[in-house]
């Protein structure tokens, strides 16, 4: 007899948790961050002042769950099903990648850079394709880090905010991302030659990212893919153009240039409705037995 898999426990939307997943996501890190900054003068670039505030939202989604609603984790999507996501991981890992690629692709067909200019040197190619190895490792070790923002943000508030209603969804848990990193602006994380036109840009750029992030942990729910690619995004898309590309155009131009692959990437995604669940696949006996915990 053919059996369906048997999903993680429904979402349960409650207006009360997700009130106080905001309030203790954006309490915790701004706070955090004027404490690093304002009081104890560190640089907003310094890792040790990142963690605190990277794991806020997923330290908000963990209060939440236990000891305010008292939903649990059962529909947390915390198992990382490896086997039957093997390409979703693939994917999540090399896409980033790609995307770096693309970015500086658009950045060479629009003028705006080319390899070997007096700004980057004739060396810096070179040298930033030798980290491209030592990169894809680090990413994976980092994972668990930046599990700390999908736990919150696309696992715990995105579910919650119409949802049944996958855009409007996506759309506002992205505006809630976006503003949540708008005090980095303003404290040395990041550069903006024009501040309002490069934070419209940056939040333009994150509702793309969440875009492809939340299609990732839908299609495979695993709070792991989106942590996986949200990694890359960091630490390969936005580390190697940055490397390439920021001395000589800036931090506003290089948020835009980046945006271009992430908007075409989100784009297909909505356009084609790969927001939706993916329907049950039957298990076989075979397959049933096989199935990671």
């Amino acid at each position: 007899m053919i059996e369906f898999e048997k999903p993680d426990r429904p979402v349960v939307a409650n207006k009360r948790g997700v009130v106080a997943f905001v309030l203790i996501a954006f309490g915790v890190a701004w706070l955090w961050l004027w404490l690093a900054v304002a009081v104890f003068g560190c640089s907003a670039i310094n890792p040790v002042v990142q963690l605190p505030f990277a794991f806020a939202p997923g330290v908000a989604a963990v209060i939440v769950r236990r000891w305010i609603t008292r939903e649990g984790f059962g529909d947390a999507g915390l198992r990382p099903r490896l086997r039957e996501n093997r390409r979703w991981y693939l994917m999540a890992w090399l896409a980033p990648l790609a995307l770096a690629a693309a970015s500086v692709a658009v950045a060479v067909v629009t003028g705006l850079w080319w390899p070997g200019s007096d700004a980057t040197g004739p060396d810096s190619s070179p040298s930033v394709l030798a980290q491209i190895p030592v990169l894809l490792i680090l990413v994976v070790v980092l994972t668990p880090i930046y599990w700390g923002e999908e736990f919150g943000w696309t696992s715990y508030l995105r579910p919650r905010v119409y949802s049944d209603r996958p855009l409007k969804s996506v759309l506002v848990t992205g505006l809630v991302w976006a503003v949540w990193h708008y005090p980095l602006a303003f404290l040395g994380y990041i550069s903006f030659s024009n501040v309002a036109l490069g934070l419209a840009i940056w939040t333009f750029s994150m509702l793309c990212q969440e875009t492809i992030l939340a299609w990732l942990y839908i299609r495979s729910r695993s709070i792991w893919t989106a942590s996986l690619a949200h990694a890359g995004n960091n630490m390969i898309l936005s580390l190697l153009v940055g490397q390439l590309l920021a001395t000589e155009l800036g931090d506003t131009v290089l948020t835009a240039l980046i945006a271009v692959p992430l908007s075409i990437v989100a784009a297909w995604i909505l356009l084609t409705g790969r927001l939706h669940p993916a329907k049950p696949r039957p298990l076989t006996p075979a397959r049933d037995q096989r199935q990671s915990a």
